[in-house]
């Protein structure tokens, strides 16, 4: 029983990471069938949606600080990079459906992660993390000082029509979260191939040792700025989704320093290093919201002020990452598999 006590992080994170192939038809078949029988249009739209998105977002920095060791507090700015120019391309081109303006924004939003991560070359850790929320603050200031950027309207908001996709109106919450829940589904299952190549290798290789990586011969600039790149990437389609599947308009106030602090806090509760922590984090801050709320309703009858509770999650969400931080750095991810790893040799178990 002391072997699962010692559990090491990465046998961990492989455990919850990928799980077992007969697992994955299952899941979908709960994903794309169960839920949607079950669930009603509150459920999918106002929580199902925004969980699924910032699983999304959670999972691009998953890949630069959980995988690539690189730390970053540019999310939100990147989200927004990827949520204005979704707008402006189906903008300037009348006709282009979202998901077909997704990718070019997605793009766009990767050579924005490039140019974000040069620093990295010769700066790391505090640095480095400095450098990216510089960049989080040039980019809020940027949309909000060229009009252009949301089409001279007032508020610097975005707003984008109906949902309609070759004839097909995704525009109800069901449609809405097929049409993430198919997006989240594609890009989860091209991070997880691109993590078992040498891709993943590289990056897990420069997380654990940049200096013995490049004494082995692996480019590590190249591989730390390909690692900025594919993370912006994946959080410019997750802004344009937060933008126009989840809120339906957006503001640069919706993509704020917050927001970076935010998907931070999703890996770090959930597991660093772990495509199932992304998830589980972005679960239980999407969740903790409603449970709150319903204890409220429950114990006090709705007399708590909404600030009162607000203020009880932020001390909540302190309390947790102080605690992860100190006692459990792989996050929720790393208790799951120490979980069933220990089933894994119960002696009852059948």
């Amino acid at each position: 029983m002391s072997a699962t006590n010692t559990l090491p992080a990465t046998q961990a994170v492989v455990l919850t990471g990928t799980g077992l192939p007969w697992r994955l038809p299952l899941l979908l078949a709960v994903l794309f069938v169960v839920i949607p029988s079950l669930a009603g249009e509150y459920w999918l739209g106002v929580i199902l949606v925004p969980w699924l998105v910032l699983s999304l977002a959670g999972l691009g920095l998953n890949l630069l600080t959980g995988y690539a060791g690189q730390i970053s507090l540019g999310s939100g700015g990147l989200m927004a990079v990827g949520a204005f120019g979704t707008f402006l391309l189906m903008l300037h081109v009348p006709g282009l459906p979202l998901p077909a303006a997704l990718l070019p924004a997605g793009l766009i939003t990767a050579a924005v992660g490039f140019i974000c991560g040069i620093p990295s070359d010769r700066i790391k850790g505090f640095y480095l993390m400095v450098s990216s929320l510089a960049a989080q603050f040039f980019l809020e200031w940027l949309f909000l000082r060229f009009p252009w950027f949301y089409n001279y309207g007032g508020g610097a908001t975005i707003s984008l029509p109906s949902l309609t996709i070759l004839g097909i109106d995704f525009g109800s919450a069901r449609g809405r979260y097929y049409l993430v829940l198919t997006i989240v589904v594609a890009l989860t299952w091209i991070a997880a191939n691109l993590l078992r190549g040498h891709v993943g290798r590289n990056w897990t290789a420069i997380r654990d040792m940049d200096t013995a990586a490049a004494v082995v011969g692996i480019p590590v600039n190249r591989y730390k700025r390909l690692a900025f790149a594919v993370s912006a990437f994946y959080l410019g389609i997750a802004g344009a989704l937060w933008a126009f599947a989840y809120l339906g308009s957006a503001s640069v106030q919706s993509f704020n320093i917050t927001r970076s602090f935010q998907i931070l806090f999703i890996i770090i509760i959930g597991g660093m290093g772990s495509l199932g922590g992304s998830f589980i984090g972005a679960a239980f801050i999407s969740l903790l919201p409603l449970g709150l709320d319903t204890l409220s309703q429950s114990l006090f009858a709705g007399h708590v002020d909404a600030g009162l509770l607000q203020n009880i999650e932020k001390v909540i969400f302190g309390v947790l990452i102080a605690v992860f931080v100190i006692k459990e750095p792989d996050g929720i991810a790393r208790l799951a598999a120490l979980f069933r790893a220990r089933a894994a040799i119960w002696p009852l178990r059948l």
